[in-house]
């Protein structure tokens, strides 16, 4: 495939996967439910392989640069520590990359993780799902809900973005130099959150809770939609009300019975407090006041 003919994208692609895991088994049958096909995957665990035995039924086991030699589209769909090196010893080994497209998974990485094959004629794609996939065969219906992340030369722009619109998915252009920011910030909402979640349920079971999940849910669910539907102006609780005291209070009580998350707690209540202050919802003489508790 010559790089003049990307805008009009084959009715069909032979499709490939390097590392079938929780990420590349699904995407792979997705793209297989849109009418392409996979041909060949690469994979190392026996997990690895009874996923693709069972998602990718038509997909042969080869060594990478087989897989690379088998397809128009692979996919790269391995750690992000893995992907570097991955795509260095694909060109080092002389695997056939040019005309092929190269889509990686990673959140962190742009296109630019790619440099050395787009170097050789390789069409560079970053393709992040933003979604947590579980190895559970209902990752593939909850791509209907996602969006990806899509950074990709300019020319490639309408081949990724229609890639992500065939798994049925919403693609969202992300610039490749906003690409390690945009990333920080799903990890800082979704994993810190899990985080988060795992804490106040511990604490509650020390608190004498039988089922803290049960307590937390209704709350959690709110509090995850105001903040979605209405941003700052969904806040609750101590910090927007000015309460001193009882933020003090959570302190002194963290302190005994779980010292390890006071520097959270403290650090994520500041920042509670500016964005508050800054949004109008918290008057000044309560944001000094809140200020100078948090100092601990």
């Amino acid at each position: 495939m010559e790089t003049t003919e990307v805008t009009r994208r084959p009715a069909r692609l032979a499709v490939g996967v390097i590392g079938p895991g929780r990420v590349g088994s699904v995407l792979g049958a997705a793209l297989e439910r849109a009418g392409h096909r996979v041909v060949a995957a690469s994979a190392v665990s026996d997990a690895s392989r009874e996923r693709v035995a069972g998602r990718l039924p038509h997909a042969v086991l080869l060594e990478p640069a087989d897989v690379v030699d088998a397809a128009d589209l692979v996919l790269l769909t391995v750690p992000d520590d893995a992907l570097a090196p991955l795509v260095r010893g694909l060109v080092d080994t002389g695997a056939p990359v040019a005309g092929t497209f190269l889509a990686h998974t990673s959140g962190s990485h742009g296109h630019g993780v790619l440099a050395p094959a787009t170097a050789v004629g390789a069409l560079p794609l970053a393709l992040h799902p933003v979604m947590t996939f579980t190895g559970r065969d209902e990752d593939l219906d909850r791509l209907a809900n996602a969006s990806f992340g899509v950074t990709a030369p300019d020319v490639l722009r309408p081949i990724a973005e229609a890639l992500v619109v065939e798994m049925g998915a919403e693609p969202v252009w992300i610039p490749e130099e906003h690409r390690t920011l945009y990333h920080a910030a799903l990890a800082g909402g979704a994993n810190h959150m899990v985080t988060l979640v795992a804490e106040s349920a511990a604490l509650l079971a020390q608190a004498g809770v039988d089922d803290p999940g049960r307590m937390l849910a209704p709350l959690l669910g709110a509090a995850l939609d105001n903040a979605l539907r209405l941003g700052m102006d969904g806040l609750s609780g101590p910090v927007l009300r000015g309460d001193t005291e009882t933020v003090a209070g959570h302190i002194a009580e963290l302190r005994e019975h779980s010292p390890e998350s006071v520097p959270a707690y403290v650090a994520l209540a500041r920042l509670t407090a500016d964005r508050a202050l800054a949004a109008g919802l918290l008057k000044p003489h309560d944001a000094e006041r809140l200020l100078d508790v948090l100092q601990a």
